[in-house]
């Protein structure tokens, strides 16, 4: 006969943890210091680059230049003077900036709609079996966003010039693709053929995330191509497309390249087409108020335009996926 103790393995299992070693913390710490290192890099680029700019920023934006009041008739040096929000108050009220934003908003709900459905059929077609080679594809469909925007720009610009133009005399007589009526859309070409291919490398990246198993699955229930496409791919790219968006909602409050090269040939458009010309020649003193003052007030005014519709798109997006 023989006696078993039931009891002992309980007490086994309900024996503490042991406690860590001095050794397995001092690796632990080491290996945070390392996690820091690496880091280290970014943070003093994003620091340098990103934070200390917007701080000079606001503190630029609350002094202006003023002169002295020591001169002869009350002129004087011009010094900075602090002047508060003077210069948001101006920067609101300016009837230039917010026609000049109303341009920015009517060209991005034209421009960002066409741009993103080119890059997502794009990806769609690359991520089939139809393209035999899509790496040479890819990267064709990059390339116009490798070169730089100033020259991508000067080069339309010489594309829509009558006189040099190689296809301007096979379009109807009297065809004027800078015109007023017509020029925003003329720039909205020229940035949706640059970045197309930056944004159809985003899609082409999430659809390469998908487990192909949902594919066989659906093809196995008897899927279509297109069906597969349409309620597969598309549902599940929704993220790479609010990412999309968004960077595309913000770069075009910021435009710049196209509206500057455009105006070169087209004076009518004036100093203040958008509000980034109007910032920048603020600056430089080509409109009236300027200095760097009122540049960094209408700067900070479009940062907060830019975000707010980015927030208010983003959450319009989450909205229609709760309901979904």
């Amino acid at each position: 006969m023989t006696l078993t103790t039931p009891a002992a393995a309980p007490a086994a299992a309900d024996a503490p943890a042991p406690a860590p070693t001095r050794g397995r913390r001092r690796r632990g710490r080491r290996e945070a210091v390392t996690g820091w290192l690496f880091m280290l890099p970014f943070a003093i680029l994003f620091v340098v680059v990103f934070l200390i700019p917007i701080l000079v920023s606001i503190q630029s934006s609350l002094f202006a230049q003023q002169p002295s009041g020591d001169g002869l008739y009350g002129g004087g040096e011009l010094v900075d003077t602090f002047v508060g929000f003077d210069n948001f108050a101006l920067a609101i009220g300016s009837a230039s900036f917010w026609t000049g934003m109303g341009r920015v908003v009517l060209y991005a709900a034209i421009q960002i709609p066409v741009m993103i459905i080119a890059a997502l059929f794009l990806a769609l077609l690359l991520d089939s079996f139809i393209v035999r080679r899509p790496g040479f594809f890819r990267l064709s469909f990059f390339l116009p966003f490798a070169i730089p925007g100033i020259i991508a720009a000067m080069m339309w610009l010489y594309l829509y010039t009558p006189e040099v133009s190689p296809f301007m005399d096979y379009l109807p007589e009297g065809t004027d693709l800078m015109g007023p009526g017509i020029v925003l859309f003329s720039m909205a070409n020229m940035t949706t053929w640059t970045y197309t291919g930056y944004n159809m490398l985003i899609f082409l990246a999430a659809l390469q995330a998908i487990p192909r198993d949902l594919y066989e699955a659906a093809r196995i229930d008897g899927a279509s191509s297109w069906q597969i496409a349409t309620r597969i791919k598309v549902p599940l790219v929704r993220g790479a497309a609010l990412l999309a968006v968004l960077l595309s909602i913000i770069g075009t409050i910021q435009l710049f390249n196209e509206p500057v090269i455009m105006e070169s040939a087209n004076p009518w458009m004036g100093k203040a087409f958008t509000p980034m010309m109007l910032t920048y020649n603020s600056l430089l003193g080509a409109v009236s108020p300027s200095g760097t003052g009122i540049a960094s007030a209408y700067s900070l005014l479009m940062a907060v335009i830019a975000g707010v519709l980015a927030i208010v798109y983003a959450l319009l997006q989450r909205r229609k996926g709760d309901v979904a």
